[in-house]
């Protein structure tokens, strides 16, 4: 057995070659993410291999404690350091009895489909999603298509940090092919667009740069690449289709290539974005929007679940109402979305980062940012007379921030958003910028609403030291900015703890 981990060592140390290094608020709500470090940056690492190795002990044994077969399978992201993570961590799991099996290099939804694929109970994907290069982590699960939620996190924590894995004999480690064309031909089945459509598939260099165009033609349209080379520098800007600076180059292709819609995908794949044929940035809970609304007809009754970032707009929308289709408002995450839509059993999850979750029979109940391009692009083919722009024109008006991310760091984020949310619930009754609070949701934070439906939301990050900053006006873009910059902005500010904003509205 390891060392038991400490979260102390320093590099160039022998601890450092010897003892696990795990900092314990790597683990998150529902996955795990650390600093791995790159050369040259002056923070320290917060994890090592053999950190890793013990995670992967810890996993195993929770795995076991499952009463499920510890059969697990393994992939990891395009980063200079994922693969020796990747080859930590199934040591780990092999120690602890696992029959690891070792897709390559892959998106997180080739791993959750080669669950299925291979009739396995488990999976670990390594993987920091869009996270800076430097950053690492796992997505793991153990009943497929779930992942892993705040229960499941609680107990490896606390098996890893208190050096308490289970070893077992049996364990086994072995190469699977071919698992990237078996996914490929999944994500394309039944795919035929046949009207005419020029995408453009921008993939910041991330990992979906060798996966997404090939599926897109696979599509049936004619794909523009944008950043599709893989390069773990992120050059450019990170693999982050909510991120600023990757909208703006997809809607500059959009523009420069007359296109008919832009799709970008993070560094995992299991997010998509969207900008129209006008260059215009579409947020993904508009465009989730946009699909329940269409998926409404051909499945009237439909159910659907959406984080609480998303637009009001869902809960007035005439056609869902028209089709007896049901919206439900949930915790912000992957993990929560997915976990949620498969209990409500809802045809569809939508997050305003960008995760898709469709179930049967569209998907397997998971988020694939591909699954959820061909469904923009099949919205697009049964709407032959119309584009992206004018089915976005169908939508009600709201104003609506893009994600704002104020630095504050993981061991004081949550008694922030603590203080926030008990300042919000005292404001009930009373009013913001004249109008009055009508509903404070705490499912996820504070989701504020006002009296004419503008609302604002504060809650902590699931996998970064940040907070989540989104407003949403129904009345004028300057009164959204109003809402940031005179109500939440100045209400935060008088937390030390809360740093610089990533961007402003």
């Amino acid at each position: 057995m390891l060392p038991t981990p400490r979260s102390d060592i320093k590099p160039n140390t022998a601890d450092f070659e010897v003892v696990p290094l795990v900092k314990p608020t790597g683990f998150r709500e529902y996955d795990a993410r650390w600093w791995f470090g790159v050369p040259g940056h002056e923070k320290d690492p917060e994890l090592n291999l053999l950190g890793v190795q013990a995670l992967g002990q810890g996993m195993g044994t929770v795995f076991h404690e499952k009463w499920v077969a510890p059969k697990v399978v393994v992939g990891h992201d395009f980063r200079h350091y994922s693969q020796s993570i990747k080859y930590a961590l199934m040591t780990g799991l092999a120690q602890a009895g696992c029959q690891v099996l070792d897709i390559g290099l892959a998106l997180s939804p080739m791993t959750y489909f080669a669950q299925f694929a291979l009739d396995a109970a488990c999976c670990a994907m390594v993987t920091a999603s869009h996270n800076e290069n430097g950053w690492c982590g796992v997505k793991m699960g153990y009943d497929k298509p779930l992942t892993f939620g705040p229960d499941e996190m609680g107990r490896l924590k606390e098996i890893v940090l208190g050096n308490t894995p289970v070893m077992r004999s049996g364990g086994t480690i072995s190469r699977v092919d071919n698992m990237r064309d078996a996914y490929l031909k999944s994500v394309t089945k039944g795919v035929e667009i046949k009207r005419p459509l020029k995408v453009v598939a921008a993939c910041g260099n991330g990992t979906a740069g060798a996966f997404a165009p090939d599926a897109l033609r696979a599509m049936g349209v004619e794909v523009i690449e944008l950043d599709c080379d893989l390069d773990f520098t992120f050059p450019k800007y990170n693999a982050n289709p909510e991120d600023a600076k990757m909208l703006h180059a997809m809607a500059d292709a959009v523009k420069e290539h007359g296109a008919d819609v832009a799709l970008g995908f993070d560094g995992d794949g299991d997010r998509c974005g969207v900008v129209d044929n006008t260059g215009e940035e579409i947020f993904a809970d508009k465009i989730g929007l946009m699909l329940a609304r269409d998926l409404s007809k051909e499945y009237p009754g439909a159910k659907f679940v959406v984080d609480v970032k998303s637009t009001g707009l869902y809960k007035t929308d005439p056609v869902l109402k028209e089709n007896g289709s049901e919206v439900d408002y949930f915790k912000t995450g992957h993990s929560y979305i997915k976990r949620r839509t498969t209990e409500l059993e809802a045809l569809a999850g939508f997050e305003k980062s960008g995760h898709f979750f469709f179930r049967p029979p569209i998907g397997l109940g998971y988020d694939d940012g591909l699954v959820a391009a061909a469904a923009v692009l099949q919205m697009l083919d049964r709407n032959p007379d119309k584009s992206l722009s004018d089915l976005h024109a169908e939508l009600g008006t709201a104003f609506t921030s893009m994600t704002m991310s104020p630095h504050c760091d993981d061991e004081l984020k949550y008694d922030v958003v603590e203080k926030a949310v008990a300042e919000y619930e005292g404001l009930k009754g009373t009013e913001i910028l004249g109008r009055k609070v009508v509903d404070v949701n705490t499912v996820n934070g504070a989701r504020v609403t006002l009296d004419d439906g503008s609302w604002v939301l504060v809650r902590a990050s699931s996998n970064k030291p940040e907070l989540v900053v989104v407003v949403e006006s129904m009345q004028s873009k300057d009164d959204m900015k109003d809402l940031f910059h005179k109500e939440v902005k100045p209400r935060l500010a008088k937390f030390d703890a809360v740093g610089d904003y990533n961007q402003e509205v």
